[in-house]
């Protein structure tokens, strides 16, 4: 079983909304940062934003904040990435992926080595 699987992706109009889902196993999701991750086809991969192991820090890319939502459940073991006001720029490959930390996020780390787990991704489009 892997042990992050995220979904929710799917086509929607500019303008929509989406709720992406990070379902965590095998690991205990509370002593873990989540961050969102997506990557368009020729770009490179962005952080989109990330979330404390207790959920009372989060940190969003310029561009998405205000429209994106970043929550978790420990107990379900989900973190969720509510999504609203889509545009085209924000279609692409959306990944979740958890590191080792219980402190206070001031940060999204961006490189790969930080996080021990990564989700296989759940495809995004927005058009018309």
């Amino acid at each position: 079983q892997l042990p992050l699987v995220e979904s929710g992706g799917g086509l929607v109009q500019p303008g929509g909304s989406l709720r992406l889902s990070c379902v965590a196993s095998g690991f205990s999701l509370e002593y873990y940062a989540i961050g969102w991750f997506r990557q368009a086809p020729g770009k490179e991969r962005e952080t989109v934003a990330c979330i404390s192991s207790s959920g009372g820090n989060t940190n969003y890319e310029s561009s998405v904040k205000g429209r994106f939502t970043i929550s978790r459940d420990n107990a379900k073991k989900t973190v969720n990435l509510q999504m609203d006001s889509l545009t085209p720029e924000d279609a692409g490959v959306y990944y979740c992926a958890a590191w080792p930390t219980i402190i206070a996020i001031t940060a999204c780390p961006s490189a790969r080595y930080d996080y021990a787990y990564w989700g296989q991704g759940t495809q995004v489009t927005v058009s018309s």
